[in-house]
């Protein structure tokens, strides 16, 4: 077998069976940690309170996302499970050898910049701590933080490379007591919020089931559209996961411990999450008479230590949490795949987080300015056509038959290298669907009449991540059957 130094190293080498130690637990967490984010808690309140669904229809969409994630993974996991490959070295079989570092880069820029707003966000609860502590807020210094929001995102940014620097067996094991660690103690904020809020939580939580007026890029749609839009929303937050989630994959034991914890891991901890945000946003709606957006604002309005200090475990735990899963995992091993002789997983890790730290820093005074439902959509319909190209092609066009050596393989006439190695009909697809998938969040960006579709189609751009990947398969498989 010819492996080639541009292609192989020990981080993208198939996983042996010695080390695929990972069951469903395991996975159940992956996602438990990936849902019970900040962004996480912010998302699914706002989609309660900007749809202006009854709240059962919103809990329906939701439910049938986690249901649709779920098939997606389990699509996109079973290569990596069978040959213990991680998401670049399997986009290879579509892309080509060299191609696959274009898509393994978006995904990998993608997590970079998710890694540094989620250290940004993980750092609210560490100054939420200080704060409570010692009553000690300081003046803004730069960016829009305070001095103790910067030690504090120093800090977060600093424990996070321990963390990784130690290996993926230390990170699952955070993981694995991270998930059930923050539900327990999210459960206790929930009945905190309920005792204080008394009989005025259920009152709320009633109004915001009776459904309301229609905001935040859900403006003139009517009851079907908002429903669509919440779910594609949904699957737009999880779509990176879903793209690269063969990272995890391949450690897992096998195919039904895998879909074993996709099913209690996605459908189970939306189901539970989703009921959770949504008690607690009734219950502070009616303590302090509007909505609270930021968990740990929300936490310090309540003005009670012991919750603050519970509180803050909870959102920083949560929220390193999905940083592991998400958004360190994925771009070092893409990086790896950029230049495997140079770059290892955690030489990768390094420069995620010092891409990260930038990104986080500016997070405040610069990119929050993008609206939250816009910058979900934009970056699922940038990576959905990766994930149908990549779906169509081993399942149909190759038949789910997969040559693991010639993956490492560099030489002009190995079975994935194309032309160049690259395959240009998967690239020609995935620019085409991604153009036309960022085109429905940016109308303004299309011609020939696809810009004022989309504009009139409504929903800020929530259907971006299923047209993308729709489009994505369907184009691919043109283009390779000719």
């Amino acid at each position: 077998m010819s492996r080639s130094s541009k292609l192989y190293n020990s981080d993208l080498a198939p996983t042996p069976s010695s080390k695929k130690n990972w069951g469903w637990f395991e996975i159940f967490n992956v996602w438990a940690n990936d849902v019970q984010s900040l962004f996480g808690y912010t998302l699914a309140a706002s989609l309660f309170l900007a749809s202006g669904l009854n709240g059962w229809a919103v809990f329906a969409a939701l439910i049938l996302a986690g249901f649709f994630i779920m098939w997606l993974v389990n699509l996109s996991g079973k290569p990596s499970v069978k040959h213990g490959i991680p998401y670049p070295v399997f986009a290879r079989v579509s892309m080509g050898v060299f191609g696959a570092n274009f898509p393994a880069m978006a995904r990998g820029l993608v997590a970079m910049f998710w890694y540094g707003a989620q250290t940004y966000a993980a750092s609210t609860a560490v100054a939420l701590l200080i704060t409570g502590i010692t009553g000690m807020e300081g003046e803004v210094m730069m960016l829009g933080m305070t001095g103790v929001m910067w030690f504090s995102f120093i800090f977060v940014s600093a424990f996070q490379v321990y963390l990784f620097w130690q290996g993926v067996d230390l990170i699952r094991k955070f993981l694995n007591f991270a998930g059930p660690a923050v539900y327990a103690i999210m459960i206790l904020l929930m009945i905190v919020i309920w005792a204080k809020a008394g009989g005025g939580l259920f009152s709320e939580v009633g109004t915001i089931f009776s459904g309301g007026e229609r905001t935040g890029g859900f403006e003139g749609l009517g009851s079907f559209g908002a429903f669509i839009a919440v779910f594609s929303i949904m699957v737009g937050y999880f779509a990176a996961v879903v793209i690269n989630f063969g990272d995890f994959a391949r450690f897992v034991k096998n195919e039904q411990e895998m879909r074993k914890g996709n099913l209690w891991g996605l459908v189970g901890n939306v189901i539970l999450f989703s009921f959770i945000t949504l008690m607690i946003t009734g219950g502070t709606i009616a303590i302090f008479g509007e909505y609270v957006s930021s968990p740990t604002e929300m936490v310090a309005k309540v003005d009670n230590l012991g919750l603050t200090i519970i509180a803050a475990f909870a959102f920083f735990a949560a929220t390193v949490g999905i940083n592991m899963v998400a958004n360190f995992i994925p771009p070092a091993y893409d990086l790896a795949n950029l230049m495997p002789s140079k770059i290892n997983f955690k030489t990768g890790g390094l420069i995620t987080a010092g891409f990260g730290f930038v990104i986080g820093g500016m997070w405040v005074a610069v990119i929050t300015q993008m609206g939250l439902f816009p910058f979900v959509n934009t970056l699922g319909a940038i990576l959905a056509p990766v994930f149908g190209i990549m779906i169509v092609d081993y399942y149909i066009i190759k038949k789910e038959k997969l040559d693991v050596d010639a993956l490492f393989d560099a030489s002009p006439k190995a079975k994935y290298h194309y032309n160049g190695g690259f395959n240009h009909k998967g690239m020609i697809a995935w620019i085409l669907s991604g153009y036309i998938a960022v085109g429905s969040v940016w109308p303004n960006i299309l011609f020939l009449g696809l810009g004022d579709f989309f504009a009139n189609l409504g929903g800020g751009g929530g259907y971006a991540w299923i047209i993308g990947a729709s489009l994505g398969a369907v184009v691919h498989l043109a283009i390779s059957k000719r």
